[in-house]
């Protein structure tokens, strides 16, 4: 009989752990004024660096570049270039580790040379300034997708956690899904309201996805998708990819945090400046570190913490929301979007990139096969990005390097 350790290795050898959200670029622009250097080694003040991507096990890794909502305009679209341009800068700092890729082939290379397949997602419409042709230069970067909002609304598309304003997608959101579509980069639809997501599903002509949330039936948090959206992504041929965030995933950890924002107020998103031509990285991380305004929100928390203790996240919770998903929307339609560096804590088991043999092993004692496994971890995603390439008008990929041993992206 094969052990579960031999089963989850079997897997991750042969298929590419494909996670769909990672703010490691973000969390690289607050504190480090954007320098790779180090990545290599460890680093514990972050949940990513190279030594844990590779004890998880990560095949593949869409790399969020992400600006807050509250920036807009020609100031989003600067900041995600940035971001961007941080991803493109990783790989090429680690042409061993790292290899961008834009495709599933792309993936496979990558993964087949023992490198690291490393995909964008922009995250929020705001990063395009209200531009197509923002879009489409995106897309020629490498961005293969694009949440609709994040936090608040757009003024084309309804978020999850704003008031609604155009009940779903108006006519101009209805034309970014089409030229999203046409130029063949994914619609995510994590953090938008349902019905925003219903919206994009009646007019989507490539599979969606939801690249970092978790099932509202299991957790009733509106970052969650309902079993009626889930029940939709088998006819659309999208994927779910089930995020580990607490709050999204425990009753009793999302109580806790409401009664901590009702307490302490919202900590607000920090958007600290990137480094000026010539400064040091460095100093301009110093600099925001002092300037930041969440880290005194992070001493009231941890000290009101203190009289109102965490509720325990474990691994068994993620395996609830994945088993949930799978019972609804159907084996071909979830995946993994861990959403690491992009919250301050994970479950138990999970804490950084190096837990997910730890997920799937615990997938593996309740039964699930290999080929299922494999059906989670990467296979139906890499289907999605075959299936928008085959509904796509149009290329806009840049060409890729995956397999050749040397670096891709800027210098």
């Amino acid at each position: 009989m094969v052990s579960t350790a031999a089963l989850v290795d079997a897997v991750l050898a042969t298929t590419p752990l494909v996670d769909g959200h990672n703010d490691l670029a973000y969390a690289l622009r607050t504190t480090a004024g954007y320098a790779v250097d180090g990545l290599d080694g460890p680093r514990p003040a972050l949940h990513t660096d190279i030594p844990r991507l590779r004890a998880g096990r990560v095949g593949a890794q869409f790399w969020s570049v992400f600006v807050p909502a509250t920036r807009t305009g020609a100031e989003a679209v600067l900041g995600t270039l940035e971001q961007v341009d941080a991803v493109h800068r990783l790989i090429a700092a680690y042409p061993g580790t790292f290899a961008l890729a834009c495709t599933a082939d792309d993936v496979l290379s990558a993964f087949h040379a023992g490198r690291i397949a490393s995909l964008l997602g922009a995250e929020g419409g705001h990063s395009i300034g209200g531009s197509l042709g923002v879009l489409r230069v995106l897309a020629r970067l490498g961005v293969r997708y694009m949440t609709l909002t994040h936090n608040d609304n757009v003024a084309w598309a309804d978020s999850a956690t704003d008031v609604p304003a155009v009940g779903g997608l108006s006519d101009t959101g209805r034309a970014v899904v089409a030229e999203m579509n046409r130029v063949g980069m994914l619609v995510d639809l994590s953090h938008t309201a349902e019905t925003t997501q219903h919206a994009a599903l009646d007019v989507a002509r490539a599979p969606v996805i939801f690249s970092h949330s978790s099932c509202r039936a299991v957790c009733d948090h509106p970052r969650n998708v309902s079993d009626a959206v889930l029940a939709r992504l088998a006819g659309n041929g999208g994927v779910l990819q089930v995020t580990f965030v607490p709050t999204f995933l425990s009753p009793a950890y999302a109580r806790w945090q409401e009664e901590a924002r009702l307490a302490l107020g919202e900590p607000g998103w920090h958007w600290p400046r990137a480094p000026h031509p010539g400064e040091d990285p460095a100093a301009t991380a110093a600099e925001n570190a002092d300037e930041d305004p969440e880290r005194a929100w992070r001493r009231r928390l941890a000290a009101w913490e203190a009289e109102h203790p965490r509720p325990r996240v474990l691994i068994d919770d993620v395996v609830a929301h994945v088993e949930h998903a799978r019972e609804v929307a159907g084996l071909a339609h979830i995946g993994l979007g861990g959403d690491y560096d992009g919250v301050d804590r994970l479950p138990e088991g999970l804490e950084d990139v190096s837990g997910y043999p730890r997920l799937l092993a615990a997938l593996a004692e309740r039964g699930w096969a290999a080929s299922e496994l494999a059906a989670l971890v990467g296979g139906n995603v890499l289907r999605v990005l075959r299936d928008a390439d085959d509904a796509a008008a149009v290329t806009m990929w840049p060409a890729t390097r995956a397999s050749s041993g040397r670096g891709n992206g800027l210098p």
